[in-house]
């Protein structure tokens, strides 16, 4: 039997000090903060857990994924923690300015493997080591300079460089509220800090406002979703014991992509309208929604 994703025991201090385990600490802070998706859909079972502070990074939603249904999914950034200074953006998602909060789950080598695999085979993003504060659970507020002493954990990020799935604005899109609510999901399972939750939740969601969007969803994702669950069952296949998919593979699943998202610049967006951000409904056009921005 499997142990509630919040019943997890705390990871050790041996354990974060330690530098010849055989297990790996792995710093969750998109979906995976949530165990319907760690332990449900990824079939992780994580030995123990801590709530962690990470100045050195910030959280960001620059990974494209398929207009109108999950327009874009979690991402971190390299970030300076001394000249980060708080600003009103007109993005709700970049309104945070204390560094990425997150969990590290202590995960067997084979788990931390299927966490690769299940997340684009290492065509999606890098596999990086990241100094780490532990926070208690339960927290209200972040403390900007977090003290005591950090400890290393992996984590997945893509570059903005190497970043094959990255837009124009990489702020412009809004997450599904689906994918939204396994985040939210995570961060109260896990207890972060109320201050941390509450920006979370002030993160609006991608919602279709016309019937034309709902057309256009129903058209792309007929036309896209079968080659997509081709091309990333092809890559659970061909992925080595570390879980990474051969260079030939990612370079293909970049040029998918690519194509992917100019057929939605091209002849979608103008045909069906936004399938990133919410638009405002029109007055002959609506599907009975709230007008959200």
């Amino acid at each position: 039997s499997t142990i509630p994703i919040s019943k997890l025991p705390p990871t050790s201090q041996e354990r974060l000090v330690s530098s010849d385990s055989k297990t790996i600490l792995y710093l969750a802070y998109g979906s995976n903060l949530s165990a319907e998706t760690f332990k449900g859909a990824r079939g992780i079972k994580p030995l123990s857990a801590v709530n962690v502070h990470v100045p050195n990074l910030a959280l960001t939603f620059d990974l494209s994924g398929i207009p109108y249904t999950e327009p874009c999914f979690a991402n971190t950034k390299y970030r300076d923690p001394e000249n980060d200074p708080p600003k009103q953006s007109d993005y709700h998602k970049d309104r945070w300015h204390k560094g990425l909060i997150g969990v590290v789950y202590e995960v067997t080598p084979e788990d931390y493997r299927t966490v690769i695999a299940t997340e684009g085979g290492g065509a999606s993003y890098e596999d990086i080591l990241v100094p780490c504060y532990p926070i208690q659970p339960g927290g209200k507020t972040v403390d900007p300079h977090p003290s005591g002493s950090p400890f290393q954990a992996h984590t997945l990020l893509m570059p903005p460089e190497k970043n094959f799935k990255r837009r124009t604005d990489p702020s412009y899109a809004q997450p599904s509220a689906r994918y939204l609510k396994l985040i939210t999901d995570g961060a109260e399972e896990h207890a972060l800090p109320s201050e941390y939750l509450g920006f979370l939740y002030n993160i609006r969601p991608y919602t279709i406002t016309t019937r034309k969007q709902k057309m256009g969803q129903v058209i792309f994702m007929g036309a896209w979703m079968p080659l997509i669950m081709a091309l990333f069952g092809l890559g659970r296949v061909l992925a080595d014991k570390d879980g990474k998919i051969p260079d030939w593979m990612a370079t293909l699943m970049g040029f998918f992509f690519k194509v992917l998202w100019t057929t939605y610049d091209k002849i979608f967006k103008p045909m069906f309208g936004d399938g990133e951000r919410t638009i405002s409904k029109g007055e002959d056009d609506e599907l009975g929604q709230e007008n959200r921005w």
